[in-house]
Order: C-alpha cells, then structure tokens, then sequence
C-alpha cells in the first residue's frame, strides 16, 4: 500500500510524519505502478492545490475500445473548462441555497435513527445510520432513485478501492456512467424540481449530455462517500475520545469547531486525484519535471505542525482554521456546505438519542479506500 494510504487507526501512519517533518517530498509508487512525487507539507500541498496552471487535473478515463468518461468530472478538468462548469454549479451549494434543505436533513437524521434503534442491539452503525443519511440526501438532491443505492454504492466501493485490478476499477467508472446517462436523458425529456431538473432548464443549451452525466456522476458518488465515512469515523473518533464526546454531550454549541476538527484530525480523503506537471517546476526545495505525477498527502498536510500547535492531538474545542480536508485553490470541495451541515445536525441528533452509546465489536477499517472509513462499526447503548 502507498504510504500516503497507510493508517495505524485513525491515525496516519508516523513514517508518513517523518517524510513531512524531513525531506518533505519524495518519489512514491501509485497503486497503478507509476511513479510519483509525494508532497506532505501544508504550504507545499497549498502551492500543489492553488496552481493548476503548472500542476493540471487533466486526465481521461476509458477502457479497451470505451468511450472517456470524465467529461463534466470537475475533479479532472483543468480551467477554463472547470471554470465554466463551476459556475453552473456553485449557485446550488452556497451556504444559503444548503440551509434549506436543513429540515428535510433533520428528518432523514431521525428516520435513521428510528431504524437503527430498531434494528436491536449491538446494530451496525454504518448500514443503519452512517451511509443512509448522506446517500438519502444526495438521491433526493439529484433525483436519483433511493431504491438504486445498493447498486450505487457497490459501483462507488469498487471505484474508490485501489486493492482492485484497474480494468475492474475502469469497468466500475463505465458502469456509473451508464447509469448517470441513463437519468440524464431521462431528465433531459422530463427534468423535474431536482438539481439535475434545474440544470437542464436553466443551463441544457450550455452542457451536453455527457457533461450532465459526469456532473451527476461525481457528485452522486462525493456526496454520499465522503459524509458516511466522515459520520462512522467520526463517531469512532468521539467513542475513542471520551473527554471530547462528554464535552460535546454537554455543550451542543462545540458541534461547529467539533466537525472543523473531526474534518482535519481524521483527513478521510487519503488524497486528491494526481496532479500532472505542465512544466518542471520546485516543491519544497525540490525539483520536479514535466510531465510528473504529483500527489498531495491530505492527512500529513492537516497534521502540520505549520498549521496548528500540537496538530496529533484531538481536540474539539479548537474548531482549526486553514484545514484542507475540503482541498484547497479551484478545486475546494463544492458540497462542503452541505456536507458540514449533515455532519452538524447528524452528530448531536446521534448522541442525543443514544445517551450510552459505545462500541460493541472490533472495527473493521476501509484500509485500501481512497476515502478512508470503517466497512462496519457495531454499537450498543
């Protein structure tokens, strides 16, 4: 495994500490077998991040004989594509626009509990709790069928899995791109009152169909990966932190720098997709060619001593600004308005309900995942 994916736990692993704190960038092997420049310090992953002029997102996606399937994938365009894309995009997921979904978030957040106090005791928190809720969001935001999530979560478990063979991988990608395409053309001959509606009555003349479904692609998979694996590990977090969940038990008004610090300490995204060198460029003292991979370490950077003091610690109550859990330049997260907000109303509405919360079983980790998580997390209360 690349050492930028290795955990002990919740904690990155302290080789990739060393590598941070030392030399700061050095080659790696990526799971596909080409080799890479690793970057691990703050200001070195915001230079990487805000540069995509000399570090592009540019790259395509196909299998033998199939079609590319990265058109609209924000995550692997560069400007002015992604700048044109992007501001489509950016008016549905400002704080404000998010805000209203607030009640509908606090009664999928209830259904979900009401089902894993049903399930009895010891119940697995991610299949009852931790993955429903963002997965339902996303599917009532896009207009995804929530009978679909079983498939979609399957195909989403296999694309982010780099234990996997890459044309298994690939055929994953081609297989969600069907299905997009599938609800886009659908949409395009009855757009409802969902997002993917809204984009094909006020914006069909300025994205084609394939742009569409990369769109709805991504943002079906992000919006539904990255908030469960932040909830189930979150409360991990929390259970193995006694101190810091009594104090949020006891303080409600700590949920804010809570989720700011869950975000940062836990880094769930291992790293963001390999950037390309345009030119031969320096990171950190280093010289790195044209034409190189370049991957930022997302766990090292939020444990910079650079960014906060005592970064190995969790503490709650700090709320760390500068953190780059949502990334950071053109390509910071577009859902982190959304994902904050199901992460602040999901966490409380859990501890208020289940006042004796603890583990039941041993935790089995997400250890070859790109968004780093728990496969399974038994409680009891």
């Amino acid at each position: 495994m690349p050492i930028h994916m290795r955990r002990d736990g919740l904690n990155p692993v302290r080789e990739l500490a060393r590598v941070r704190d030392g030399e700061g960038v050095v080659r790696v092997e990526t799971p596909f077998g080409v080799p890479a420049y690793l970057v691990c310090r703050k200001e070195d992953v915001r230079q990487v991040l805000a540069d995509p002029a000399r570090f592009s997102s540019a790259t395509s996606l196909t299998g033998a004989g199939q079609e590319d399937v990265t058109a609209g994938q924000l995550i692997r365009l560069d400007p002015p594509e992604h700048t044109r894309l992007r501001r489509l995009l950016t008016p549905e997921f400002t704080v404000r626009r998010m805000s209203r979904l607030e009640p509908r978030i606090t009664e999928i957040v209830e259904a979900a509990l009401d089902n894993l106090e049903g399930a009895g005791k010891p119940a697995d928190l991610v299949a009852h709790f931790a993955l429903p809720v963002p997965s339902l969001v996303i599917c009532e935001l896009l207009g995804v069928p929530y009978a679909d999530r079983g498939e979609f979560h399957e195909r989403a478990a296999r694309i982010l899995d780099t234990s996997l063979p890459v044309d298994q991988r690939i055929a994953a990608h081609q297989e969600d791109h069907a299905y997009m395409a599938g609800l886009v053309a659908r949409a395009l001959a009855d757009p409802g009152e969902d997002m993917l509606g809204m984009l094909v009555r006020e914006h069909g003349d300025d994205l084609t169909s394939a742009e569409l479904t990369g769109v709805a692609s991504l943002l079906l998979i992000a919006g539904h990966e990255t908030t469960a694996n932040m909830l189930g590990l979150g409360t991990l977090a929390l259970l193995w932190h006694p101190d810091q969940l009594a104090a949020l038990r006891e303080d409600p008004g700590l949920i804010e720098p809570a989720v700011e610090e869950l975000l940062r300490w836990l880094s769930i995204v291992q790293s963001l997709p390999p950037r390309t060198t345009t030119t031969d460029v320096e990171v950190g003292g280093h010289h790195i060619p044209a034409g190189s991979l370049v991957i930022c370490s997302i766990p090292a950077a939020n444990r910079d001593p650079a960014l906060i003091d005592d970064p190995e610690t969790f503490d709650i109550t700090r709320g760390t600004a500068g953190h780059i859990a949502f990334g950071h330049g053109a390509h910071h997260c577009l859902g982190a308005p959304l994902a904050r907000m199901e992460l602040r109303i999901a966490l409380p509405a859990l501890l208020r309900r289940f006042p004796r919360l603890a583990l039941a079983d041993q935790v089995e980790f997400r250890e070859f995942s790109l968004v780093y998580g728990v496969r399974k997390l038994r409680v009891t209360w």
